[in-house]
């Protein structure tokens, strides 16, 4: 019986899931909701159903008989979409609102991993300006400054200057930037070293960690300017060896997952884990309960199982089977609208792009208007290559990219050049 798939998301993220789902010969259809335009193009069945609307998503899941739904982006996953679905009966694989906790609160996480000594940088949380700030002035630059709550990969600010601390608690305690209920901020002290990202599939018997990956978060070359949802990424990362990799899993991840479960907020979906590689071995950044963008549209590109039957194992507590490629390198470049991060410009046309066999194009911030794909958000799609190594693919994919008309875009010259 072939299977009816529901993707929960609308971002380049969903767009890598839906289209890996769709090469499975174990399914009919699937669905994206809300998805985007661009989405179509790959035969994803887009649902005009916002992704907070959860009594619409469910009556759709009952009417298209839709088998099993995946949750790509955070806010759903905060606002209880798993516990509504699962309360029908309707298979979802995610986490409940109780265990997204992970991600919807800094100063959760920071707990979790200072009672289970899971190794990450010392800090403190603050919900007073004057309190804050006084931390910050006792303490020695650079300091890494953390909004409490959602914040689309944003309400992280590295403060170089006492002037940028003050600002960035400012804008995050006193003008509530990221309309948080409660405004609260976490300090951190700054951690030097190489940083990476290990997702891992969680189920309730066991742990099964992917291909490491690097993410891009900063807008500008070199790393520098104000963060963004992630400009690029690449897998495997050269630098973090099989060793590392366990290391992560027995000091990291296993303590994580059963600290959850010692808690009363068991996880199960998908364990973003965001790692700086230090002189003292490799230290927790963030947790995020998800996927995460762009990293997911190198990775599936990397796994050479059917995704269906991986996701399957899991929701039917069954060892999964996970085989990545062994060889070579994917890269990702993310193209954005200019002024991104900040305010920027909509409805400026795509080109036409040619499909290729070595290119694959995954859209987010997009729309269609009189039969033409025109920007519609921050990071309008994102371009993939693989080949043998980081350096063949990044030229593959700049070569790409300077062959199309994108003056009115915008997007990084150095994905995977940077540490």
């Amino acid at each position: 019986m072939k299977r009816n798939i529901l993707v929960i998301g609308s971002g380049g993220r969903e767009h890598a899931l839906c289209k890996r789902l769709l090469e499975s010969s174990k399914v009919n259809q699937v669905f994206c909701a809300k998805g985007n335009d661009g989405m179509k193009r790959d035969g994803i069945q887009i649902v005009d159903i916002l992704e907070d609307n959860h009594e619409e998503l469910i009556n759709f899941s009952k009417e298209k008989k839709i088998d099993w739904v995946l949750v790509g982006p955070e806010v759903p996953l905060m606002n209880g979409l798993v516990d509504d679905f699962e309360a029908v009966g309707i298979k979802v694989f995610g986490p409940k609102k109780s265990a997204a906790m992970i991600e919807g609160s800094k100063e959760f996480a920071k707990e979790l991993m200072t009672r289970f000594n899971i190794p990450t940088a010392k800090y403190e949380s603050f919900s007073d300006f004057n309190l804050a700030y006084e931390y910050v002035e006792n303490n020695s630059l650079p300091i890494v400054i953390k909004a409490d709550g959602l914040a689309a990969g944003k309400g992280v600010v590295i403060a170089e200057t006492y002037e940028e601390a003050k600002q960035a608690l400012k804008e995050m305690l006193v003008e509530n930037t990221f309309n948080n209920e409660s405004p609260k901020v976490v300090i951190e002290e700054f951690l030097v070293g190489k940083e990476f990202s290990l997702l891992s599939f969680v189920s309730e018997t066991g742990i099964y960690p992917m291909v490491a990956a690097k993410d891009h978060k900063a807008i500008f070359d070199n790393d520098k300017g104000p963060n963004t949802g992630g400009m690029g990424a690449y897998s495997p990362v050269y630098y973090v060896t099989k060793e590392i990799e366990e290391t992560v899993l027995e000091t990291i991840i296993k303590p994580t997952i059963a600290g959850m479960k010692n808690l009363g907020t068991p996880f199960i979906g998908i364990l973003y884990t965001g790692l700086i590689l230090t002189a003292n071995g490799p230290k927790v950044i963030e947790y995020n309960a998800r996927f995460g963008d762009p990293e997911t549209q190198v990775l599936l590109e990397r796994l050479d199982s059917d995704f269906v039957e991986v996701i399957e194992s899991l929701l039917n507590n069954q060892e999964p089977v996970i085989n990545w490629r062994e060889t070579g390198v994917t890269l990702g470049v993310v193209v954005a609208a200019k002024g991104y991060p900040s305010s920027y410009e909509t409805d400026v046309s795509l080109p036409n792009f040619k499909k290729e066999e070595t290119t694959k194009i995954f859209y987010s911030g997009v729309k269609e208007k009189n039969q033409q794909l025109v920007s519609n958000g921050g990071r309008v799609f994102l371009v993939a290559c693989s080949d043998v190594s980081k350096d063949v693919a990044h030229e593959k994919v700049y070569r790409w990219l300077n062959e199309q008309k994108l003056s009115p875009f915008y997007y990084r010259k150095d994905i995977g050049r940077t540490i």
